[in-house]
């Protein structure tokens, strides 16, 4: 800027010479304008809303080779369907939901966990197409209003006890929330796709094999974690009316077994990606949580299951009857803990029961709250700078399950730098079956903690009696 000023003025000073000025020129008398930075542009909707979206989702996965595979699915997508002169821009997700929108500027989004749970590319493709349904047939626009009022929902402790009804599940609800688009909308979108597929060269046949996938997926979690939590199919239902239909569709342009698959090419594609949580998001290894980049490791109480959000840690133990959530807030050094928890981020805290403790050396309080239907034990531990929330909830409340509580957040502490180096995400491993393999012997090899067997024939699209055929490749979870 100020050599910008400096090379005006002597221009001006040649000029005023040249033009045979006798005297020289008061410089200090000259005032030259300073520009000035135009202002940033504000954002639009859909800017804003894809900021949203990555936010949520984990930001983009960056992966070169599957973001080529579906780059290309979609430019022979666009080349069969009835809007060729559309544009579309592919992100993928950061993330192990099973997820899949568009917005009404043909922004398209799938997240990695469904592109793991796809077993083709045909199925891949049902899903793209589905999605470019809707922008062709102009349905994301008609929702495009409902959702700029989407937000990341992250549930407080209030909304359990003003909400009996939803019990502990309305800690574990913590998601991105999109409007739903109508029965007919996803029918017709269904049709669209289906038709696009087909015409691309796709089996015809991906969107009723990869539903039924996502049914069984969906089955699967069910026990796991809140099934009200969103993903692709509680935004898209995946009713045995849908998949009855999308086979209808199918028919009309082939028979079962036509058109391309390329089971093994897309399997080697997935090869080595990240599944599950992202290690900036810590990982949930069975009642364990690990977060190598922050440093801190717990453990949650028997019979829970945890489930790793980007706002929170939550927990459900099964029956639904205790529940839990971990979160990190900003509070001053110079406060005390007890000091935090009366300050009425939470309702109905007994001062009585505030106190002082240590846990593993940091300093942290505890105190318990109740409710019509819940009763609270809370801890807030000072980690490095930032203070870390414990929230357990139980409708049974004993000095039992207050003593699993007390212990579970007592396994709170600082993971050694060895530790951390040593954790890292799971990853897909593709490998070729052989004579005498069986899904049973591969559920041995899965690094998951629960359901092994299970996960393994989900996610290899296998129902419950298939069996393997030697030399097709299979997807299997590692460390």
């Amino acid at each position: 800027m100020r050599a910008r000023r400096t090379r005006a003025a002597a221009c001006l000073l040649g000029l005023l010479l040249l033009a045979g000025c006798a005297s020289s020129p008061d410089l200090k008398q000259v005032s030259l304008p300073v520009p000035q930075p135009s202002p940033a542009p504000k954002p639009t909707a859909a800017q804003r809303e894809n900021a949203r979206i990555l936010a949520s989702y984990g930001g983009a996965y960056e992966n070169p080779k599957l973001q080529s595979l579906i780059e290309q699915t979609v430019a022979k997508l666009v080349a069969a369907s009835e809007r060729p002169e559309l544009k579309y821009r592919v992100t993928l997700l950061n993330s192990p939901a099973i997820n899949a929108f568009a917005l009404p500027n043909g922004s398209l989004y799938v997240t990695r966990g469904l592109v793991a749970l796809a077993n083709d590319k045909a199925e891949l493709a049902s899903v793209l197409a589905h999605e470019m349904g809707h922008v062709i047939a102009r349905h994301a626009a008609i929702r495009e209003e409902q959702a700029r009022q989407a937000a990341i929902i992250s549930h407080v402790v209030s909304d359990v006890l003003t909400d009996p009804n939803a019990g502990a599940l309305a800690l574990a609800k913590s998601k991105l929330t999109l409007a739903s688009f109508s029965r007919a909308q996803e029918f017709e979108a269904d049709g669209i796709g289906v038709g696009m597929s087909a015409r691309a060269g796709f089996d015809a046949f991906g969107a009723s094999r990869f539903l039924a996938s996502m049914q069984r997926n969906a089955e699967l979690r069910s026990g796991q974690t809140d099934p009200r939590a969103i993903d692709f199919l509680s935004s898209h239902p995946g009713t045995a009316d849908r998949v009855k239909n999308a086979l209808a569709n199918a028919r009309q342009y082939s028979a079962p077994g036509g058109g391309i698959r390329d089971h093994a090419e897309y399997l080697d594609d997935l090869n080595d990606m990240v599944y599950g949580e992202d290690q900036s998001e810590g990982f949930v290894r069975g009642r364990r949580f690990v977060h190598p980049k922050l440093g801190f490791t717990f453990t949650a109480p028997p019979g829970f299951t945890l489930d790793n959000t980007a706002q929170a840690v939550l927990g459900l133990k099964e029956g639904g009857g205790e529940a839990m959530r971990l979160d990190v807030v900003s509070v001053p050094a110079e406060q005390p803990l007890t000091a935090y928890l009366k300050s009425g981020w939470m309702d109905k805290v007994d001062p009585a029961s505030i106190e002082d403790i240590t846990i593993n050396g940091f300093p942290a309080a505890t105190a318990t709250a109740g409710g019509d239907n819940w009763s609270f034990r809370i801890y807030a531990v000072r980690f490095g700078s930032d203070v870390y929330r414990f929230i357990f909830a139980t409708k049974s409340k004993s000095a039992q399950i207050d003593r699993q509580f007390r212990d579970s957040v007592m396994t709170f502490r600082r993971l050694s730098l060895q530790e951390s180096s040593q954790i890292r995400p799971l990853r897909l491993q593709i490998v070729t079956v052989a004579d005498g393999d069986t899904p049973e012997k591969f559920a041995q090899q899965m690094a998951v903690p629960d359901r092994a067997l299970d996960t393994f024939r989900v996610l290899n699209g296998l129902g419950p009696n298939d069996k393997l055929t030697p030399g097709i490749k299979v997807k299997i979870v590692v460390e």
